[in-house]
């Protein structure tokens, strides 16, 4: 149960934190799923699946049990899901799952996720009542734009409450009818006071994201996958963009995509180094800018 290099994990965050009380790692980006959903996604993976187009090895095959003590066994001390609707009627369905799996699993922030359509408001609300922590929204999944009228009210009533909202929002892998930053910039128009985490930093328009971090103090961004070897041969960042990156290293939260990953969670890790914009910017962005947003 131990991939090539998880042995650097603790070292990595333990070279950060000596002496600086840093605790360990809060990744705010993986897929923990219901029963029977995780065999269905590595099998696409398998397959190498039309929006993926290359080869895809799963690091982390295993049964849930054995994935979280691997999760710990990384000192990773907090969580969060990205959970993903397709169609209606499911994400209440998602809900639920996830609020048991957050009540079994005491260091998973409690994660709900939402979909256009009718009695949206009501259930997000009734979610951030009952304790979520964190939003989930994936418009390539769900197929729907940010923009939806029917979404309205949701965004609204997310904004007035302060909760943060992880959104797959960039055209990465591939394009789709809802992805890019304009729908994000037009939904940040109207709900200025959003606080959004545009997951993947936005890739492949991580310059475009960075602009909207740079305008709206709510939105924020995560690492999943960006900086890697795997992400660097389709979609690089721009070397022009170090500046923009350490200058709002306070809005960049470490997610890694755990369990689904290509290649080892070390290597996740280790990329944020060779940015070379400091180890108080690390410590952030590994931990320090999670537990303020989610107040932990």
């Amino acid at each position: 149960m131990v991939v090539d290099g998880d042995e650097r994990v603790e070292a990595f965050w333990l070279g950060l934190g000596l002496g600086l009380g840093l605790p360990g790692l809060i990744d705010v980006h993986t897929h923990f799923m219901p029963e029977r959903v995780p065999a269905k996604v590595w099998a696409y993976f398998d397959a190498v699946g039309p929006l993926v187009g290359r080869a895809w090895p799963i690091a982390y095959r295993y049964e849930e049990a054995e994935l979280l003590a691997v999760l710990r066994g990384f000192g990773v001390r907090a969580f969060a899901l990205m959970i993903s609707p397709h169609k209606p009627g499911t994400a209440q369905w998602l809900n639920g799952w996830a609020a048991g799996f957050a009540a079994r699993t005491p260091d998973c922030l409690r994660t709900a996720t939402f979909f256009p359509e009718a009695g949206a408001e009501d259930y997000v609300r009734a979610e951030l009542g009952a304790g979520a922590r964190v939003l989930t929204a994936h418009v390539q999944v769900g197929a729907y734009g940010p923009g939806d009228v029917r979404l309205d009210v949701v965004w609204g009533a997310l904004a007035e409450a302060g909760a943060p909202v992880v959104v797959h929002c960039g055209s990465g892998p591939a394009p789709g009818k809802h992805t890019g930053p304009e729908p994000v910039g037009r939904l940040l128009a109207r709900h200025p006071r959003l606080r959004l985490v545009v997951a993947h930093m936005g890739m492949p328009e991580y310059t475009d994201f960075l602009g909207m971090a740079e305008r709206y103090e709510g939105v924020h961004l995560d690492t999943t996958m960006a900086f890697t070897d795997f992400a660097e041969r389709a979609a690089p960042i721009p070397r022009t963009e170090r500046g923009r990156l350490a200058d709002l290293g306070g809005r960049i939260l470490f997610g890694s995509d755990f369990p689904d990953l290509p290649y080892g969670y070390a290597h996740a890790l280790e990329v944020l180094a060779r940015l070379e914009t400091g180890d108080d910017w690390l410590r952030g962005v590994c931990h320090g800018n999670a537990r303020r947003l989610f107040g932990l």
